[in-house]
């Protein structure tokens, strides 16, 4: 028989696979350019190199090399802006997937790894609160419709709730070390 949706617990690790996911939507994001373009910058799309002779697909690509910023924004917004941009977010999305990993890979059995964990956690819960900033600010600059970041901010969201609730779930652990501690 099966469960009803709002009686279904949630993953164990739900708060690790939001942020997986959260992470790829970010960086697919990232590719288009912050959602100016529709489709993700690459050299394939700009060499269409199907059926061309040999020479010519090598001489293509060694344009495209040469002159690496074919296909580029440059008409409102710098390379150097969205390429920094770009790390930014990465980073902010990297850090926060490393603290969450290494979070969950203490089991505390004593209250300074307790709070170790904790410590883990509060910086990935920070490291979403950067990502909010930082996609209000790109929202703030690149003229792209805010309803199109609204899916973004939810995951991020989702995920600060997530963690807050496994940070909490944490509290049983830790009432159990105190409990041990006194016998």
């Amino acid at each position: 028989m099966a469960v009803l949706k709002n009686k279904r617990a949630l993953s164990g690790l739900e708060f690790y696979n939001n942020a997986i996911r959260l992470r790829q939507e970010i960086t697919l994001l990232l590719l288009r350019d912050f959602g100016i373009k529709d489709k993700v910058r690459s050299v394939k799309g700009l060499s269409g190199t199907a059926g061309m002779e040999p020479e010519d697909e090598a001489k293509l690509h060694e344009l495209i090399g040469k002159y690496q910023n074919i296909g580029t924004i440059i008409e409102e917004f710098p390379v150097w802006w969205i390429d920094k941009e770009r790390t930014n977010l990465m980073e902010i999305c990297h850090r926060m997937v490393m603290n969450i990993t290494q979070a969950n890979t203490i089991y505390p059995m004593h209250e300074s790894e307790f709070y170790d964990r904790r410590n883990f956690q509060n910086h990935a819960i920070g490291n979403c609160e950067q990502l909010l900033q930082e996609m209000q600010y790109i929202i703030s600059i690149v003229p792209v419709d805010a309803q199109k970041y609204m899916r973004y901010v939810d995951m991020i969201e989702k995920e600060i709730a997530l963690l807050k609730g496994w940070r909490k779930s944490d509290n049983k652990i830790l009432k159990r070390i105190q409990e041990s501690k006194k016998q």
